[in-house]
């Protein structure tokens, strides 16, 4: 487990929050709080929070995430072939996703492994659009736009994507 670092709040009365910030964990608690609330309460945060990733890191295999390929191409792209593999990739820094058309495989980047889950559903569809149209013409345009998130997920991968290249 990473470093654990605790904020008091003046402001904050009653409720407890924590959130992961790269190895370390960041625990939210009230500044009235004693010792003995808030090793309980950071105890309590950082048992929720490795809850919370086991199940993500179940639900992001590659297994998982053929399936959720699979649900949705029938929701979106019924008319792509079926893709001959969908994994997760440590190889894509620069791309979210990519396709081979020629031997119907799609690659997702372990970067989106922490994004919201729409986002990686749109990166899905994007790649599974690709297996009816090679391009990003209109044709393809009009198959990803059936995903009714599509605009809010790419505006959060721009979002992501300038992050990144600040901090590099």
């Amino acid at each position: 487990m990473g470093q654990i670092e605790v904020r008091r709040s003046a402001r904050r009365t009653r409720t407890v929050s924590a959130r992961r910030e790269g190895g370390r964990t960041i625990v939210m608690i009230p500044a009235s709080m004693n010792e003995r609330e808030e090793r309980r309460a950071v105890a309590e945060m950082v048992a929720r929070l490795d809850a919370r990733d086991q199940r993500r890191s179940v639900a992001r295999s590659d297994t998982a995430l053929e399936e959720r390929a699979a649900r949705l191409a029938a929701l979106y792209v019924p008319e792509a072939p079926a893709p001959a593999s969908v994994r997760w990739v440590t190889n894509q820094n620069t791309r979210w996703g990519s396709c081979t058309p020629e031997d119907r495989t799609i690659r997702l980047s372990h970067r989106l492994r922490e994004m919201p889950d729409h986002v990686v559903d749109a990166v899905l569809v994007h790649e599974l659009a690709h297996l009816v149209v090679a391009g990003h013409g209109r044709d393809f345009e009009a198959i990803v736009k059936r995903f009714h998130r599509m605009d809010e997920a790419m505006g959060f991968l721009e979002g992501a994507t300038w992050q990144q290249r600040r901090d590099s």
